[in-house]
């Protein structure tokens, strides 16, 4: 095979087949329910070909399903015409079995159902449901899910199925296949099977005769035959998601029982799973992690039967260079000496308990374990806060190796698993084959107590040289892993990468079982063709994602998908990795000299990645490698953006008070004229100007707001009693939202003076402060002249104010904290100190402050800026000042109103509130709130309930 055919071009496009659309949309319209989608433009096509492996295939066809039936439908004519079907959820599996070429069904929009059962013991879970998501449900029962996968927050149920994942601590005594009770699935022949119901085997034998017997058949030669049930009692004594769970076979008897559970990890190959019941864990309310250094790594792993037998729920095993890079982490410098690190080795230990006496107990044994085998003490710590950094740092190892890595290069995440008492000498194993390979760079980190080893290492898998080396490395991999008698794969699935080796695993008795599972499910051979099971020896060396450099931005990119739950235009257009995914898909194009393509995904570029996205960084928030794609997308703004224009926006800043000031009156007479007239006036001037460049009034929008700058009359309903000057304690610069969108209450701004006169805390203002921004409107926009002179003049206003930085800044919205600490950082001004009201609230007003009545229940709205800024538990507890109960409503996030964005694109901000203004609809609260003034028009344009700043609810309840 010539390694230069093994890599997979993103310029692979085909054109788009209309045909296919008209015929795909005609079988699901057919099946009945809610419309599905069917796209094969080149874009959709090209932004979710990728997943989290480094296996590339782009789908002749993206389908996006929202019911069984409609699944059932596309399923019997895949299996009709040949047609391949891969199923998608949330993309971050590592093994390649995520991708295929036919029909790539996405199911994370129709499949997110989540229902607890009344005491949390059992949950109902769509496929496209985030482990996060399910657990954020089960959290007020003190419970969660078994599988506990570091991806959590991107990983969907459907994926933790599909490869039987684990985790952290669940083993596989709390696994997807252990923690299975009910599962609802959809065959190739269509045939839609619950096992829910009572006569669930009945109803197999009488749709799927051949399938009933056979599978029957099948349990009665594994079960019966001594050589072959040992050999799977062997094999799953651990974990193990190579091939399939043959253990099904022995743990179950029913026919129907045994396919349900041959589902779980089966990649997508026998089936969709539409639904699924788990039974959930405990959280023990207790727990202490402690980390300890040891000298070697054998004598770390000669640690482990202790340690395991004291009762650990974890134990993290980290190498040397695992080591070096937990060191050069600012937040591991105080753990780890990088330079001091030789042969050493680490563990991450955690206990987990009831009652504190249990905890103490379990403490006390893993002291008396290290110190019989002369270690140093675990040093175990509950504080909440130094366990988040311990685990920062463990789970920070992909990012710092997978960052770190070339451009151009792809970062390649691997499991294996073997007997714990194997363990020392596989890990030795594997650094020596990493030093024969020529794998510098590559680490090693895992889940020690089940012998579950990760490693991570870097390859250019461009160079025809670099394939030939993974392919002699992966050959060495499964002789030293088979050898200990292990499993080439133990959480991550077998997708297409080691499909190769399943028989080298199992021997040809049982992987003749597997093929024999696979005909008699599949007979046409559509589902997921070339995963788990494969005909060609060399299948891990073909379809290698090739990626190549773009832009500095986002080139650490590894695809992993962790950005997409979080991003607010995942349901509309695209999401992070998709628009990264766009811009490489481009660059493969212009490198394959397809200028016409290049050209046609640039064209539709604009709307689907540029226009609408919401810059609001919550992306590097989820991203192991902190990219914030918005950076990406505020620069080719900028490019587009014609000099003209940047020109105007200089002077829109050096006269931002007249600009502030008409657009509030602008907003007043809008209000007084009947609905239609200034609606259709900017619909008229978007349709001639650019929908980018008018924002479209709508009656929902408020009236303006009132001038920033303090002075008159003070207002009897807000201002305090009446106090000598004093010495202040803080500066208060005053947001132009506020001055352009008016309130129903007082507003943040004369909230913020209320509230800190009744506290008794003497605030400065800043002079001139109607004609100064924090640069955010210009900076989103790409608009760099306007940003700059924008940013200029506020920091040095800042900067006189608080007498060159001796007294904090405190801003009245988070977008605005967060733009200030953007413009000191551009101006070089370090000195200046910016603090959200909301923190300064909480810090300085609140407990000073006596606040006579409290609502019943308050619904509460955190910004993507209070979440980028940390200032979340802040604003918590204002909202807990002034409420019984505070609410965050199930599918918060960011509204993507973003400045005026939401007024350019309302269709983004519709999208992205969808989940929370659903929730917050069901729901009755007394008061709804937020921190951010744009934020709350989103909200109440998207719930129709009244959200105001919460120092506004605060000051209404302190009069």
């Amino acid at each position: 095979m010539s390694p230069a055919r093994t890599v997979a071009s993103r310029s692979d496009v085909t054109p788009p087949d209309r045909t296919l659309a008209a015929t795909l949309e005609a079988v699901l319209a057919a099946a009945g329910g809610a419309p599905a989608q069917v796209a094969v433009d080149e874009l959709t096509r090209a932004a979710v070909a990728p997943d989290a492996s480094h296996v590339l295939l782009v789908p002749q066809a993206v389908v996006r399903a929202s019911s069984a039936d409609q699944v059932a439908a596309l399923l019997r004519h895949a299996s009709a015409t040949g047609t391949p079907v891969t199923f998608r959820a949330g993309g971050t599996s590592l093994s390649g079995q995520a991708g295929g070429t036919g029909l790539l069904v996405d199911v994370r929009r129709g499949f997110r159902r989540v229902e607890p059962s009344s005491d949390g013991r059992t949950v109902l879970v769509g496929p496209g449901a985030t482990v996060a998501a399910v657990n954020a449900r089960l959290a007020r029962f003190g419970r969660r899910l078994g599988p506990d996968p570091a991806s959590e927050g991107a990983a969907t149920v459907g994926g933790v199925i599909a490869d039987n994942s684990s985790g952290m601590a669940c083993g596989t005594h709390a696994n997807a296949y252990r923690t299975l009770t009910h599962l609802t699935f959809v065959l190739p022949s269509g045939t839609v099977v619950d096992t829910r119901a009572p006569d669930a085997d009945e109803r197999l034998a009488a749709t799927e005769p051949a399938l009933h017997a056979g599978l029957a058949r099948l349990r009665a030669t594994v079960a019966g035959d001594p050589e072959l049930r040992a050999e799977v009692e062997r094999q799953y004594r651990g974990k193990n998601t190579m091939g399939y769970g043959l253990n099904s076979f022995l743990d179950h008897e029913r026919p129907v029982d045994v396919l349900a559970h041959l589902m779980v990890g089966s990649e997508g190959t026998l089936g969709f799973v539409a639904e699924a019941t788990f039974e959930t864990v405990p959280i023990p309310p207790l727990a202490a992690t402690g980390f300890v250094v040891l000298d070697s790594l054998d004598a770390a792993t000669r640690l482990l039967p202790a340690l395991v037998a004291t009762g650990a729920a974890t134990v993290e095993l980290l190498d040397a260079a695992s080591l070096r890079v937990v060191g050069a982490d600012p937040h591991g410098r105080g753990l780890v000496d990088p330079a001091a690190v030789r042969d050493h080795a680490a563990l991450l230990v955690e206990y987990r308990a009831d009652d504190p006496a249990d905890l103490a107990a379990r403490l006390r044994a893993a002291d008396e374990a290290l110190a019989a085998a002369g270690a140093p003490p675990l040093d175990p710590t509950s504080d909440p806060d130094r366990r988040a950094l311990l685990w920062h740092l463990r789970k920070g190892l992909y990012a710092a190796v997978a960052g770190a890595r070339r451009p151009g290069t792809v970062a390649l995440l691997e499991d294996v698993a073997v007997p714990v008492e194997r363990l020392a000498e596989t890990c030795a194993g594997l650094q020596g084959l990493f030093a024969r390979h020529g794998y510098d760079d590559a680490v090693i980190f895992g889940h020690a107590k089940d012998g579950n080893i990760h490693f991570l290492l870097t390859e250019d898998l461009t160079d025809p040289e670099g394939v030939r080396r993974q392919g002699r490395f992966v050959e060495d991999l499964v002789d030293l892993v088979l050898g200990a008698g292990g499993t080439l794969k133990a959480e991550h699935g077998t997708g297409r990468v080691m499909a190769p080796f399943v028989e080298r695993q199992f021997g040809p008795r049982l992987y003749a079982v597997m093929r024999e599972i696979k005909a008699l499910v599949d007979p046409s051979g559509v589902l997921n063709p070339g995963v788990l099971l494969t005909d060609d020896p060399q299948a891990h060396l073909r379809h290698l994602k090739a990626t190549p450099r773009v832009e500095a931005e986002v080139d650490r990119c590894v695809e992993c998908g962790y950005c997409e739950p979080v991003c607010p235009s995942r349901d509309l257009t695209l999401t992070p990795r998709q628009r990264i995914a766009v811009r490489r898909a481009r660059a493969a194009a212009r490198a394959a000299g397809d200028d016409a393509l290049d050209r046609r995904l640039a064209r539709a570029e604009v709307y689907q990645s540029v226009q609408t996205c919401a810059v609001d960084g919550l992306c590097a928030t989820a991203c192991p490698v902190l990219i914030d794609t918005g950076d990406l997308v505020r620069r080719l703004r900028a490019e587009r953006a014609p000099a003209a224009v940047d020109a105007v926006s200089a002077v829109a800043a050096r006269h931002w008070a007249g600009i502030t000031r008409a657009a509030s009156a602008a907003l007043d007479v809008a209000h007084a004229l009947p609905a239609t007239l200034p609606r259709t006036a900017t619909d008229v001037a978007r349709a001639a100007l650019g929908s980018e460049v008018v924002p479209r009034w709508t009656p929902d929008l408020p009236g303006g707001g009132s001038r920033r700058a303090a002075g008159g009359a003070p207002d009897e309903r807000t201002a305090g009693p009446a106090a000598a000057p004093a010495e202040p304690r803080a500066v208060l610069f005053a947001a132009c939202v506020g001055a352009m969108f008016g309130s129903e209450g007082s507003g943040a701004t004369a909230a913020v003076r209320a509230l800190a006169a009744r506290a008794g805390v003497p605030m400065a203002e800043v002079a001139g402060a109607d004609g100064l921004c924090c640069g955010t409107p210009w900076k989103s926009k790409g608009l760099r002249r306007g940003y700059a002179v924008a940013a200029r003049a506020t920091v040095a206003a800042l900067l006189e104010a608080s007498r060159g930085g001796e007294l904090p800044v405190v801003c009245d919205a988070s977008s605005c904290t967060e733009g200030l600490r953007h413009a000191i950082e551009a101006e070089g001004a370090s000195g200046l100190r910016v603090v959200d009201a909301v923190t300064f609230a909480a810090d300085e007003l609140v407990p000073r402050l006596a606040v006579p009545r409290r609502l019943g229940s308050l619904a509460l709205h955190p910004t993507c800026s209070s979440v980028r800024l940390g200032t979340v538990e802040a604003l918590r507890a204002v909202a807990g000042a002034c409420a019984e109960h505070v609410e965050v409503p199930e599918g918060a996030g960011c509204c993507a109103f973003a400045g005026d964005r939401g007024m350019l694109h309302p269709e983004l901000t519709a999208s992205a509130t969808a989940a929370e203004a659903a929730a917050v609809r069901a729901g009755s609260f007394d008061a709804y709130a937020s921190c951010n003034r744009t934020c709350e028009i989103g909200l109440a344009r998207a719930t129709g309930r009244p959200y105001r700043h919460v120092l506004e609810i605060l000051e209404s309840l302190t009069r």
